[in-house]
Order: C-alpha cells, then structure tokens, then sequence
C-alpha cells in the first residue's frame, strides 16, 4: 500500500473536491482518496494506493475532473 500526497491548486469548494476524488478513484489501484480543501489556494490530496501513481496520471485526472493542477 502506498499513500501519497499531492499539492493541488485551483479548488474553490465542495464540488471541486468531489470531482477530483472521483478522477483519482477511478485510477488503477486506487482505494481512497481524502481532500484537505483550501478554496482558491493549495489544497493537500492524500491518495492510498496498491502502487505509487505518477505525477502524469494524477495530472491526467486533475485534467478531467476540471480546470486544477499540481501546483509547482
């Protein structure tokens, strides 16, 4: 089991959250998903998985869930 976090911007509330945790889960391997939402700043997204995801797969899905990204 892995757990990895990741610095996301570009959240604002409650949907946004939801919507990039539905992305994330719906990534291979990927059993939960928890949003430490800071609307319209860095948020923390914590991802529990059987393996490590990539910074490329977890842009991909910030991608489809909206308009976020990994912050740099």
């Amino acid at each position: 089991m892995s757990t990895q976090t990741f610095d996301v911007v570009g959240m604002t509330c409650g949907h946004c959250a939801s919507a990039v945790t539905e992305e994330l889960k719906a990534l291979d391997g990927v059993s939960d998903v928890q949003v430490d939402l800071v609307a319209g700043g860095t948020s923390a997204v914590t991802v529990a998985a059987d393996r490590e995801l990539t910074p490329a797969e977890v842009t991909s899905a910030l991608d489809e869930a909206g308009d976020y990204s990994l912050a740099r």
